[in-house]
């Protein structure tokens, strides 16, 4: 690419792969606002291009459009470690994707060809998917509270399960979740003796996934169980109330 040479939007869109309308719309926003000719046809510089190539990446990152400029203004000491946490995250990303499909690749020879599958890849194989899962449903609100770098080394540490922590942190989950439902429907104390076992039981199930523990961060996470409605269908999916029973017995708890 020359440094001197200028393109014209719809070469800029064969190069970089995105289409004219939004290259326009970035415009619109003020977010990349090429020189003009006389008669006047957008020249987009290769410094626009760079410019574009960091949009498109804090795009990527999840950054909403009225976001972009303040990140775009940062220092570059700032914009470096900013781009260096994505490229962990993607890092970490990439290693989950390519285990899972190996995973799926021995699944699919396994069912059609009846090649053996050891039970260490199919453990491995369940970590990545519930992994995965996760950070399908829930994985932006995480990012959003404790940072890219909590959520991903939580993912790191879900990984690291040996199968007998694994299996006992499913079992946890489907305690708690019994727990709750009988607890509602019993109209127990969040409060009271009950409240407190499922309370150990759920600060429990986070040591699995946790590196740290405050009160104060499990007490978040607990307002997140009612404040959004993902988190609450979870919980209350088959009787209501349990995530707000969750909620207040952390709540009462943790200290």
């Amino acid at each position: 690419m020359s440094a001197n040479r200028a393109y014209g939007i719809g070469e800029v869109s064969d190069i970089v792969g995105v289409s004219t309308r939004t290259l326009r719309y970035y415009e619109e926003a003020g977010l990349l606002v090429p020189a003009r000719t006389a008669n006047g046809y957008r020249r987009y510089t290769p410094a626009d291009l760079d410019r574009l190539q960091e949009i498109l990446l804090l795009r990527h990152m999840g950054m909403s459009v009225a976001e972009i400029p303040s990140a775009l203004s940062a220092t570059e000491e700032e914009r470096r470690r900013t781009l260096a946490r994505h490229l962990g995250t993607l890092r970490a990303e990439r290693e989950r994707l390519d285990t899972l499909i190996r995973t799926v690749e021995r699944t699919i020879e396994h069912i059609e060809k009846g090649v053996p599958m050891d039970d260490k890849t199919k453990f491995e194989g369940m970590k990545r998917e519930l992994v995965e899962q996760n950070e399908r449903k829930h994985g932006t609100e995480v990012r959003e509270r404790w940072g890219d770098t909590a959520a991903d080394e939580a993912n790191r540490k879900m990984l690291k399960l040996s199968e007998g922590e694994f299996e006992r942190f499913q079992e946890l989950g489907r305690t708690i979740n019994e727990s709750l439902e009988a607890a509602v429907n019993a109209n127990a104390d969040p409060t009271g003796d009950e409240g407190e076992r499922i309370y150990r039981l759920h600060r429990e199930w986070l040591g699995f996934t946790w590196n740290f523990y405050t009160p104060e961060a499990h007490k978040g996470l607990a307002e997140m169980y009612v404040a959004d409605e993902r988190f609450t269908a979870y919980y209350d999916g088959n009787v209501a109330g349990c995530a707000a029973w969750l909620r207040n017995a952390i709540a009462a708890h943790a200290r």
